[in-house]
């Protein structure tokens, strides 16, 4: 997947032709599945849910990233994407890069990944009820990821999943973050580094085994 000329700079998905092409994409072989799984959750849950960015790994991912629940701004472009125009969408694309994670290697979702904000309504955390409900998804989700490696976790709400998770991929490496939020990342400089460093650890999970200096080639 060769990424079109825009789509190498956060908020490149502000652009109508840049969401239009990923459009075209949205029924690709690699995110048919979790788009049809996007399509059960809305139905039973009669609210929108985003679509797995084409440009990323799809079901092929090894590392999945967990957010909290889409803004009600996503509804722009219909995607869960590093390239959707808001902030926080445009620190995940910096600090992603930052750690060396190939898009064909990540998945992003969330925890509660349909939209829980009314029309017009400013973002809100989910509830216990919506996080309960979100929770029965995760097993059709680790379902579609058969080459799955790491769990990256993204917030609190996210670190919610971390046992569900455990259970449903026994041994999987889970790692946290703070979320990548500006509300979040401003507080600290502290903050941009703990996110940098947790995906840095799971971009490293990835690499093959290398032989120390005393073992020499395999």
């Amino acid at each position: 997947m060769a990424p079109e000329p825009d789509a190498v700079r956060p908020k490149s998905l502000a652009d109508p032709e840049q969401v239009a092409l990923r459009r075209a994409c949205r029924d690709a072989a690699h995110v048919a599945p979790l788009r049809a799984l996007a399509r059960r959750i809305s139905a039973e849950q009669a609210a929108e849910v985003p679509d797995a960015d084409p440009r990323d790994g799809g079901i092929g991912a090894r590392i999945l990233l967990l957010l909290e629940t889409p803004s009600s701004s996503i509804g722009r472009t219909g995607f869960v994407s590093r390239d959707n125009p808001t902030g926080t969408a445009a620190n995940l694309f910096r600090f992603m890069a930052e750690a060396g994670i190939a898009r064909r290697d990540s998945l992003i979702w969330n925890a509660v990944p349909w939209i829980i904000h009314a029309p017009g309504a400013p973002n809100r955390a989910p509830g216990k009820a919506e996080i309960a409900s979100a929770a029965t998804y995760l097993a059709p989700l680790i379902d579609l990821l058969p080459s799955l490696a790491v769990v990256v976790l993204a917030g609190r709400v996210a670190g919610l999943s971390r046992e569900p998770l455990s259970r449903l991929r026994p041994g999987i490496p889970i790692l946290a973050i703070p979320h990548p939020s500006p509300t979040f990342v401003c507080t600290s400089p502290l903050v941009a580094q703990r996110i940098v460093e947790g995906l840095g650890q799971a971009a490293a999970m990835l690499l093959p085994d290398r032989p120390s200096p005393a073992e020499g080639p395999r």
